[in-house]
């Protein structure tokens, strides 16, 4: 039997009190309606079908998947109403399975159970909440057969105490679902069509309403405001955290950690307090991460110590390096093994070739750096003229005196020493002392000026 899976993402969210679509706001960076659709993923679906409405030009700009069909809920009436948009596009030999677009933390393991239980009728996904405030109540016979699903403003004071509710979401049969939404009425507190109301219709027509009780609660949760975001946030964490230390990572204040993304580890990885991860990140063996530092889409070889408040992005560092503290690896910066990159230093679309040493308060931009160099505190590489970028070229075994400007474009040849506090515009020879000072002279009687 064909798959066809409709997720509900037309809602305004307004009391997330912003312009931004509710399924735009993020779990770990990415848009919670991109986290219900890699739910589906492990899922054999034959179709996937995306119900928008609210700011729906940004929706679909922002989830850029050629596999979904987009359908459009001009006006707002109701979960039910949102589902009837979607059902010219589905045949009736299909299962369907209703999603929304506002639970990030959606399993695709517990979909496929629950599309398994569905067979040719029903099958709803509920959960057990000690607060159940504002979630539609799970109302049973005195057999413990489902009836209906009240929602919570249409609930009487007996109903409310009731702790399983419905999570919205739900697998049934296609056949079945289009006769029960053709009879659906707005006859509620909300004056919308709600889906839930074809509960009460199956037992109607002796459809057996087949309950799935999802254990976890907190996958099921939905998003309303910030605090629930929040909420799923830290639970979104505290997965991907316990995954790297089931895998083998030693985290060291694991509640601090934060991954956004995809992470890799090798054997014996550790890592400080406060280190966040973004994109995809991967880390090889025996690497140490110190606190506070930042990591996106990089990839670090074996061996590595990162030390504290260091921000690697978009670049690639070799075995055995060391970096910071307080170091800055930018985009495109291309380390090979055994180099040292040292405090307040800052790296950006350069490649610096092994056991290179660059360890205090320097910029290297656009460069191509040798083996063996040895890069003075203060030195700066010049590559950028107000309208245009140039390249440096340091070759092997080349030692930089502190506080020297490199004015690309410029070459420095193998083995050249560059004096301490020298402008080099010109290139340089292999294996010379190249220097660039004015005499040093003292004025007598200079007097320093003083406020008036």
């Amino acid at each position: 039997m064909k798959i066809s899976t409709i997720i509900l993402a037309a809602g305004q969210g307004t009391r997330m009190h912003s312009r931004r679509a509710k399924v735009l706001h993020t779990i770990a960076s990415v848009p919670m309606l991109a986290h219900v659709i890699k739910a589906t993923e492990t899922l054999d679906i034959d179709q996937l079908i995306v119900v928008y409405g609210h700011n729906g030009a940004e929706v679909k700009a922002a989830i850029d998947d050629a596999a979904i069909c987009w359908v459009h809920q001009q006006e707002q009436l109701g979960t039910g109403h949102a589902v009837q948009q979607a059902m010219s596009e589905i045949d009736d030999n299909s299962t369907v399975l209703v999603l929304y677009g506002d639970t990030p933390l959606i399993q695709g393991q517990t979909l496929q159970t629950l599309i398994d239980k569905a067979g040719d009728g029903l099958a709803l996904l509920t959960t057990q909440l000690d607060n159940p405030e504002g979630y539609g109540r799970i109302i049973r016979n005195n057999a413990g057969a489902v009836q209906s699903i009240i929602e919570h403003k249409d609930a009487n004071a007996e109903q409310l105490e009731i702790g399983e509710v419905n999570t919205g979401i739900l697998a049934v049969a296609a056949n079945r679902l289009r006769g029960w939404l053709g009879r659906l009425d707005n006859n509620n507190a909300q004056a919308e069509y709600y889906l839930t109301d074809i509960v009460a219709l199956a037992v109607n027509d002796r459809v057996k309403v087949k309950p799935l009780i999802c254990t976890d609660a907190e996958e099921v949760m939905g998003i309303n405001n910030r605090k629930q975001q929040a909420d799923a946030e830290r639970v979104y964490q505290q997965r991907e955290v316990e995954k790297q230390m089931m895998a083998g990572v030693t985290l060291l204040k694991p509640e601090s950690v934060t991954i956004n993304g995809q992470l890799s580890c090798g054997m014996d990885v550790v890592i400080g307090q406060s280190v966040i991860f973004n994109g995809r990140v991967s880390i090889g063996d025996n690497v140490t991460i110190g606190p506070f530092c930042v990591i996106n889409d990089s990839i670090i070889g074996a061996d590595v110590q990162i030390q504290s408040h260091s921000v690697i992005d978009n670049a690639r560092v070799g075995a055995d390096c060391c970096i910071g503290p307080f170091s800055r690896i930018r985009p495109d910066a291309e380390l090979e093994e055994k180099v040292h990159v040292g405090n307040f230093v800052e790296i950006k679309k350069s490649s610096i070739a092994s056991e290179t040493k660059i360890n205090h308060l320097s910029y290297i931009g656009d460069s191509v750096v040798g083996s063996g160099v040895n890069i003075g505190a203060g030195t700066i590489t010049c590559n950028y003229d107000g309208a245009n970028k140039y390249q440096t070229t340091i070759g092997d075994n080349v030692f930089v005196g502190s506080d020297t400007q490199l004015v690309a474009p410029v070459s420095i040849g193998d083995g050249a020493t560059i004096a301490a506090g020298s402008t080099i515009t010109k290139d340089v020879e292999a294996d010379v002392l190249a220097l660039s000072r004015v005499t040093q002279k003292s004025v007598k009687n200079w007097k320093r000026p003083v406020k008036k």
